[in-house]
């Protein structure tokens, strides 16, 4: 399990994290949201013990990260794939990890064929890898030590279909034996496919938090149909109506509510349906509208000149 509790980070007079408490369960995927920007990635820094915060806490599995023996048997982490050591080779990098954590030797070729990384590709130089290949292996040192939660900062960045499924299915199997995942993408369809738990961040503070069928349960109804008829009825009945593209609208009612307004009026439909369906990614642009472009390039340069500083 990891537990955030009231964690804020701040830079100078800048607040990059503010009063931030939220919890990734075991046996459940945990999708955590937001913009470019948003305090996603400092966050994650500081569950793993790379940033430390001005105030507040995060643990896992009831520990500070810093305070397990061998962090990389309990945790498996992935902020940046792009990290790794250049001019080491992938089977390297992972047997470096290997002897630190105090591993059979064997445990090096296991995830090699468990990430899909061929035994030539494994021999290469990193420098000479695709994004993609880097994930893979990044994605290898994370689970080497056979942890109980994995930390995975955009994890699918440079993976092509193929890949994304596979990370998807790979995840999933991890959490379906009770691991814990915290899971940090932009790929929102991957979130909404694979999550079971959604927190959504913006200007650094929790937005929404929630299982994903209750967040998406309060999208009201997608609607349908020629004119401007309906859209008049609804708000005759006090009913909220914005547009949702495509000559579509999105009312907060059920779709039995609209129905019936629909029928009273004389308005064909031409599509009625939850706007659950119309997925995550209009919930998301509606719950972080506000984190504007100014905070978030703010935010981006703070943690460019952190991780600089690291």
């Amino acid at each position: 399990m990891i537990t955030v509790e009231s964690l804020t980070k701040q830079y100078g007079g800048f607040t990059a994290v503010d009063d931030v408490s939220f919890t990734a369960e075991p046996g459940r995927v945990t999708g955590f949201l937001g913009p470019n920007g948003a305090g996603k990635s400092t966050t994650m820094r500081i569950i793993v013990g790379l940033t430390p915060p001005s105030s507040g806490s995060a643990t896992v599995s009831g520990r500070r990260f810093a305070e397990h023996p061998n962090p990389g048997r309990e945790v498996g982490v992935l902020l940046d794939a792009s990290a790794q050591h250049a001019g080491r080779t992938g089977r390297g990098i992972l047997t470096v990890a290997q002897r630190t954590m105090g591993l059979p030797a064997s445990r090096v070729d296991e995830l090699v064929e468990l990430v899909g990384l061929t035994s030539k590709e494994a021999d290469r130089r990193v420098r000479n890898y695709s994004l993609g290949m880097r994930q893979r292996l990044g994605i290898a040192v994370a689970l080497l030590g056979d942890p109980d939660v994995l930390i995975l900062d955009e994890p699918a960045n440079g993976l092509d279909p193929g890949g994304i499924r596979w990370m998807r299915d790979l995840l999933r199997g991890f959490a379906d034996r009770g691991g814990t995942v915290l899971l940090s993408s932009h790929l929102l369809h991957e979130i909404e496919v694979i999550a079971d738990d959604i927190v959504v961040i913006g200007g650094g503070r929790i937005v929404a938090q929630g299982t994903k069928s209750e967040l998406l349960q309060a999208a009201g109804t997608l609607v349908r149909t020629r004119g401007t008829e309906l859209a008049h009825a609804l708000e005759l009945r006090g009913i909220p109506v914005q547009p949702a593209g495509d000559g579509a609208l999105r009312v907060d009612a059920d779709p039995a509510t609209v129905g019936e307004v629909a029928l009273a009026a004389g308005v064909p439909l031409t599509e009625l349906r939850s706007a659950e369906s119309a997925g995550l990614e209009e919930m998301f642009l509606e719950l972080t509208a506000n984190d504007d472009r100014d905070h978030n390039q703010d935010n981006k340069q703070d943690h460019n000149h952190e991780r600089t500083a690291a």
